[in-house]
């Protein structure tokens, strides 16, 4: 067996991956799909703004040509399930809450889209991994929206958790296997 073949192995199956803000789960994750030769980078986030545009084409200079990246921030259950019909290649989405964030502005049906994430994800054919920030440390939020943020984000989470094969908490830039 090749070398990227026994890293892709490894890669098998649905691995969360969560972490506080800079916390290193993001290079954790393409660390991860690196060493097996690269993938597919799904990514959730919008430019709303010039800091954000400049954050997104950072991300995407740095990862080279060894990734595809496909900037999705609403149907990901469309694209995953294109990425696994084609079958070839891990795939890396980041970040949930970013699509949370995205689905909450859009007005979207949160738990419909939920289910719908969570129906697809053990039937795909290729390795996933989802990166999302875990918000559930902190203090309770003093307004509703960010209520709502955080409650869906944890839900989510837990939903996903229950289905992963791993689960990894990145903190400071170690990663701990909870799952």
């Amino acid at each position: 067996m090749t070398q990227n073949m026994a890293e892709n192995s490894q890669l098998a199956g649905i691995h969360l991956i969560l972490g506080g803000a800079r916390s290193g789960k993001s290079r954790f994750a393409e660390n991860r799909i690196n060493h097996a030769g690269g993938g597919i980078y799904i990514a959730t986030g919008r430019a709303w703004d010039d800091e954000m545009a400049n954050r997104i084409e950072l991300h995407k200079s740095s990862r080279g040509e060894m990734w595809q990246t496909i900037e999705e921030p609403l149907d990901l259950c469309t694209v995953l399930c294109a990425c696994s019909s084609d079958g070839s290649k891990p795939v890396l989405v980041d970040c949930l809450t970013l699509w949370l964030t995205n689905l909450m502005l859009e007005d979207r049906d949160i738990e419909a889209e939920f289910d719908r994430l969570c129906d697809i994800l053990p039937g795909l054919d290729i390795p996933v991994l989802l990166v999302s920030n875990e918000v559930g440390f902190g203090i309770v939020p003093e307004n509703t929206m960010a209520r709502s943020f955080r409650d869906h984000a944890g839900r989510l989470h837990q939903r996903i958790a229950e289905l992963a094969d791993q689960v990894t908490l990145v903190v400071a830039g170690i990663p701990m296997a909870v799952k």
